[in-house]
């Protein structure tokens, strides 16, 4: 084989690489080809927010903020879908309580007690795959001592138990979130 071929073989290799990150790239940014889900940076500058619960008792008890990437909320709010990549956080934080003008024994978010990762996959393209994707999502958890990795094991234990009630509205407790709904 002349040095002509290789260099044109080894370049045409390389692109085909470059185009299969590129089709990753368009899935989600926050997930890598083995379906590991990142954590976005800065989303809640640069992701719509959604809504808030608070939990007044139990395990995941404090404010829980809600979070979707902008297009997403657009996409929904024509469809009533999610759209394939949408990227949703759920910052979990203690409460706290204070006295201020407004009242004594006011509630107020304090640290981060965990972050919740969702991502959209509606072709199931990590099923079986990896353990944390499966009907129609990725999930992930990460608390602030698991260094930026998620703790996700297995979401039909991890994950299910949660969102099990809001089955038939694509796991999601759509309910809490105006921002979802018309305009």
């Amino acid at each position: 084989m002349n040095t002509i071929a290789r260099f044109t073989g080894a370049a045409l290799i390389a692109s085909c690489a470059a185009l299969s990150v590129q089709a990753d790239d368009k899935f989600s940014t926050q997930v890598d080809a083995t379906g590991t889900i990142s954590l976005p940076k800065d989303f809640r500058a640069t992701m719509s927010h959604l809504g808030s619960w608070f939990v007044p008792a139990g395990g995941v008890s404090g404010f829980h903020d809600v979070y979707l990437d902008s297009d997403a909320v657009t996409a929904f709010r024509k469809t009533g879908k999610f759209p394939d990549g949408a990227v949703m956080v759920k910052e979990l934080r203690h409460a706290k309580v204070g006295n201020y003008t407004t009242g004594a024994g006011v509630n107020y978010a304090g640290d981060i007690k965990q972050t919740f990762v969702m991502v959209k996959d509606s072709t199931n393209r990590f099923a079986g795959k990896n353990p944390a994707w499966g009907d129609g999502w990725g999930w992930a958890l990460f608390t602030p001592a698991s260094a930026g990795k998620s703790v996700v094991t297995d979401y039909k234990v991890d994950c299910l138990g949660c969102h099990s009630p809001a089955k038939a509205k694509d796991w999601i407790y759509t309910e809490a979130y105006p921002t979802l709904g018309a305009k």
